[in-house]
């Protein structure tokens, strides 16, 4: 009986919704709100160029780690948890994510959903669409708690026109 309903919970976690840093779902998809962030602004599926694939992994690693990507480009990152725990991908300024990682580790199921960030349970895939219209260093990170400190970062360098 313990087995059967194992089997149940497992197979429900499969086809849920991916998780915010709790345990409580997202909200509902909605119509993604585009607000201009000093790494860029999110993207249309429509004006995609190419697709990256990142591989989040437990030894707190993304693979690559390093992409590049031209100012103006569309590009959707697919993401791919080949781990046993959550990750998620969160873009941004290299400042920015540490002050975030660090509220992180302070309030580890606070809740929010931002078109330049994806929540991957594991065995999953997520996406981010975004266009990278300024030139920079940027950076993406895992900010779930203890994560971005065990050094799960990468960048981005966005090359201007």
């Amino acid at each position: 009986m313990k087995q059967a309903a194992f089997i149940i919970s497992a197979a429900l976690l499969a086809v849920s919704p991916a998780w915010a840093h709790g345990e409580k779902p997202h909200a509902t998809p909605q119509a993604v709100i585009k607000e201009q962030k000093d790494w860029g602004i999110a993207g249309d599926a429509k004006d995609v160029k190419r697709t990256i694939t990142l591989r989040m992994t437990d030894d707190m690693r993304f693979t690559p780690d390093r992409i590049e990507v031209k100012q103006g480009e569309t590009v959707r990152l697919r993401l791919r948890n080949d781990g046993k725990i959550m990750h998620e991908l969160v873009l941004g300024t290299p400042k920015e994510l540490a002050a975030h990682a660090e509220q992180m580790l302070k309030h580890p199921a606070m809740e929010h959903d931002e078109p330049y960030m994806a929540h991957v349970p594991p065995a999953q895939r997520g996406e981010i669409i975004w266009t990278f219209n300024r030139a920079g260093q940027f950076d993406f990170a895992c900010l779930i708690a203890g994560h971005f400190q065990a050094g799960m970062k990468g960048s981005i360098t966005v090359r201007p026109r």
